[in-house]
Formats: structure tokens, sequence, C-alpha cells
């Protein structure tokens, strides 16, 4: 199959189209949140459904039979997934970014990946764990690489992260393109929250990785994106953070909706009996939280959508707006768990019991509130000093070098 015909056979459906058909799985979803985090890995039937739903091919380039939509596209979806399941939800996240990638990659990478399966998938592992070193036409990976969500469904392999120095002798961290043979998953996930996400280590021995397999995950200027397609102008880890902001927001969506079906016939019960509700906290409580959360969401979706204004048209995003959106999105975290957290405290001892989907919703809300993309702890400082003029320190990961 060449790739014209390929995009001219996809049929891309409308924004609201693909979201609704996230709104409907969460039933389906809620059902088997529980069998999901016991078997501490998304199953296939779940993977199938959003296979059929169209999730994975949401920021896949065209010229592979992706939908090449809007990221907010991707963002919403995430948000409703992650109400009902959010484990499945962070799944989607991660299988689903990695197709971006690909179109900021050389080309023979999507034509080596997609060519023989076009539903292809692939997991990662960014932390440099593993070493890295360069050799004759390529590069050598040695080393384990941790936390690789969905890996089990990863049969296009992953992209892992290390740092290595350049010609110049400048140090960048790239990310690599490893085949799913070149890999073997080491089933160590044993976790409080997000149990269901399989995010498993990747153990590479010796692997050799091709020129052309990799990239420079911060870089973002003319010299990588100025000929991309409109979508891939807009940076990785720009569109990287705001997914997993995302799928937060999701999570703390689905714990107001588990918080009104617990508390809602508790009220009913107090007014049949002619009781009034004795803690006014009950209702402030989720109204506060649920303005927080709205919050949370519009921020995301607004930086997402200023951004797209600028890729929309064929141009960068200016250094400025990716700051502030990169460092206010950070924040999603926080606010989210924050809001997740003063409504659970007061469903009491009814929302500690295993049987209660409470207690497993918070519990994803903390592990998902603690990844790297969400450290608000220092981020204020890098807003803020930008703000009054700083220049960006080295290592910034906005692909801005430091003069010496």
């Amino acid at each position: 199959m060449t790739q014209a015909n390929t995009a001219t056979r996809v049929s891309v459906p409308g924004e609201d189209e693909i979201v609704q058909r996230a709104q409907d799985l969460i039933p389906w979803l809620r059902e088997r949140a529980e069998a999901t985090e016991k078997a501490r890995s998304v199953p296939i039937e779940t993977i199938d459904k959003f296979r059929e739903a169209g999730f994975f091919r949401i920021l896949q380039p065209r010229r592979w039979g992706g939908y090449e939509m809007h990221p907010n596209t991707f963002n919403r979806v995430l948000m409703e997934l992650a109400r009902a399941c959010p484990s499945s939800a962070w799944v989607v996240t991660v299988l689903g970014l990695h197709p971006f990638e690909f179109g900021l990659l050389d080309p023979r990478c999507g034509d080596e990946l997609w060519g023989e399966n076009p539903d292809a998938l692939v997991s990662s592992s960014y932390a440099p764990f593993g070493t890295v070193q360069r050799v004759d036409g390529g590069y050598c990976l040695n080393g384990q690489w941790k936390t690789s969500s969905g890996c089990d469904h990863a049969n296009g392999g992953a992209f892992v992260g290390g740092r290595i120095a350049n010609v110049a002798g400048e140090v960048q961290f790239r990310s690599f393109w490893v085949p799913r043979k070149d890999f073997t998953i080491i089933d160590d996930w044993h976790v409080v929250g997000l149990a269901g996400t399989g995010s498993k280590t990747l153990l590479l021995d010796n692997v050799f990785v091709p020129e052309h397999r990799n990239h420079v995950i911060a870089d973002y200027g003319e010299a990588t994106h100025g000929t991309a397609e409109n979508l891939y102008k807009m940076p990785f880890f720009y569109v990287f953070y705001a997914a997993i902001s995302s799928v937060i927001i999701g999570m703390a969506r689905g714990m107001v909706d588990l918080y009104i079906d617990h508390m809602v016939p508790r009220q009913n019960i107090n007014q049949a009996i002619g009781a009034a509700v004795r803690d006014p906290f009950i209702k402030s409580r989720l109204g506060d939280a649920e303005a927080k959360i709205l919050g949370a969401m519009a921020r995301v979706l607004h930086n997402t959508e200023e951004a797209w204004s600028y890729a929309s048209r064929g141009e960068l995003v200016p250094l400025d707006l990716r700051i502030r959106h990169f460092a206010t999105n950070q924040f999603t975290g926080g606010d989210c768990f924050d809001a997740a957290h003063s409504i659970f405290k007061k469903t009491s001892t009814r929302g500690v019991w295993l049987s209660s989907p409470l207690q497993r919703q918070m519990r994803d809300i903390l592990v998902g509130a603690n990844h790297i993309t969400q450290n608000q702890d220092n981020i204020g400082e890098l807003l803020g000093g930008h703000l009054f003029g700083s220049p960006l320190a080295p290592g910034n990961p906005f692909g801005v070098k430091i003069a010496s």
C-alpha cells in the first residue's frame, strides 16, 4: 500500500464524534477498572476497543494512516476516559502520544514501523536510566529503562531516553526508537496506584540504534520543525506535558463523579428520615473541587489552543508562550490532587474500603500527580524568572541554546 493510498482511505472523524466515543466507553471501562488494576495491565480487549475508536490515530501522521488532528482532541478524549479507568486512560496517553513523535523523526522510521502493520503501537521510558555510546553508524544502548507504560501492547517497540555529547561536546537529551525484538520486559510493576498501566522495565543488551532512529527531544526551531506539517510544528514536550495533565484532569473528574454517586444516596436517606445533613462541607467541598478541576481543564485547553493558533498557520510557537504553557500546565497535578483529596476526606470511612472505587481513583491520582511532568516545586521559579527577564538556565527544556 502506498502512502498516498493510505491517506485517502482513512476516514477522519470529527472532534466531537471521537470525544463522544470516549464518553460512550465510560460505563464499560468503569466496570472493568478493578480487574485492570488486579491484572496490573490493561486487557487486550480494552486496547482493541481503543483501537477501534481511533484513539491511537488522533496524533498519527496522515501519511501513515493517521488522523493528524488538533492536539486538544486528544486531550479531551483523555479527560473522558480517565473518569472511568485511570490506568486504561494513562496507557492511551502514552501509546497515543508516540505517533506524534514519529511525525518528528526521519520518515524512514514511520515507514519501518507502520509499513507492515498500520496499527503498531510504541511505548516509552524517557528517563536516562541506561547507557548510550556513540558507535559507527549510530548508537549502542545498554541497561534497564523503568516505567514503560503499556509496554505489554507495544508491538512496535519503545522510545528510550539517554544523554550523550554531540561532536561539539554538548550533552544532549536524545530519544531512541528501539523495535520490540531488541528488548526484554521485566515484570516488576508493583505499585500503590495506576497499577493497571503495566509500566514495567525494559532490558536492553548491546542494542544498536541507527542514526536515523533518534532525535534530540527538546530541539525546537526552524532546523527541526521548519518544514514539518502543521501539527508537528508543536513542540514535543508541549504536547507530552499537556496530555499527561489532561489525563490527570480526567482522573479528578472521575473522583467528582464517584463522590456524587456516593453522597447523593446518603443525603436522600437523611432527608427521608427528616434529618438535615449536619456537615455543611459535604456540598462546599464538592463545589470547591469542581471549580479547581474546571480551572485546570480550562488552562490546559486554552494553552494548547493558543499554541495551535500558531502551528495551524504553519508558524513556530513563540518562546514566551512555550515557557508560560509549559510551566502553568505543571500545576495541574497538584491542583487536581488537592481537589480530589478534599472530597475524598468527606466520604469518611466509606471511601477507604477496597470494595469502593473511590479509594482506587484517589490512589491513581496520587501516582499520576507524582509524574515528572507535574513537578511544580521548581517550575514557579522558572516562570517567575522569565517574567523578571532572567535568562534561561543551561539544560532548559525549550530547545534554546545558552551562550557561553
